[in-house]
């Protein structure tokens, strides 16, 4: 996943048309560890946690991309995923589980912020939830113990510190995103 200690994030790029999977697997590789299915079939034998982000064809012969979709659910496979499709938004996007829908054709630019946008979606989730769970132990601490045993514990100064740089950090990822978005639409 996106750890540092594992190395660099991996993507799957999802894309029945060969030249345009290979396309966009270039444009990725060097920044991220890519990997490509050519059809359907093939992504949903492929689908594993070890892929941070994925780049998703709607309109497939045989398993669409919706049905890849259908397979992640099944098989609770945590991914970030951009629809990459000709087809059309409709309403009916609001229940796929994706995080972003592009509609084709798409520059390199247009890739590239994605899957940095999905990756960094990725790394708000994650700090947001370490900080939900360093803040109920917080909250746990603050009711079962006396003030002054609060502050004469360095592990308690150590969690409110922590908690302090999460909320900081949480809310950059935040305002990055809303600046992303905002780019995006203008």
């Amino acid at each position: 996943m996106t750890d540092e200690l594992l190395g660099e994030p991996t993507v799957l790029v999802v894309e029945d048309e060969v030249e345009l999977a290979d396309l966009y697997a270039d444009y990725l590789r060097g920044s991220y560890d890519v990997d490509v299915a050519y059809s359907g079939e093939e992504a949903i034998e492929m689908l594993s946690n070890e892929y941070d982000a994925m780049l998703l064809d709607r309109r497939m012969p045989v398993v669409s991309g919706n049905e890849v979709v259908l397979a992640m659910e099944e098989k609770d496979v945590e991914c970030r995923v951009a629809m990459v499709t000709a087809v059309n938004p409709d309403f009916d996007i609001i229940d796929l589980s994706i995080d972003d829908y592009l509609v084709k054709p798409v520059t390199r630019d247009e890739v590239v912020d994605t899957v940095d946008r999905l990756l960094t979606i990725s790394e708000y989730n994650e700090r947001a939830q370490e900080l939900t769970a360093k803040k109920l132990k917080r909250n746990v601490l603050e009711v079962e113990k006396t003030r002054a045993e609060l502050q004469e514990s360095e592990q308690f100064e150590r969690l409110t510190a922590e908690i302090s740089t999460l909320e900081e950090t949480v809310e950059n990822i935040a305002d990055e995103l809303d600046a992303e978005n905002l780019e995006r639409y203008i």
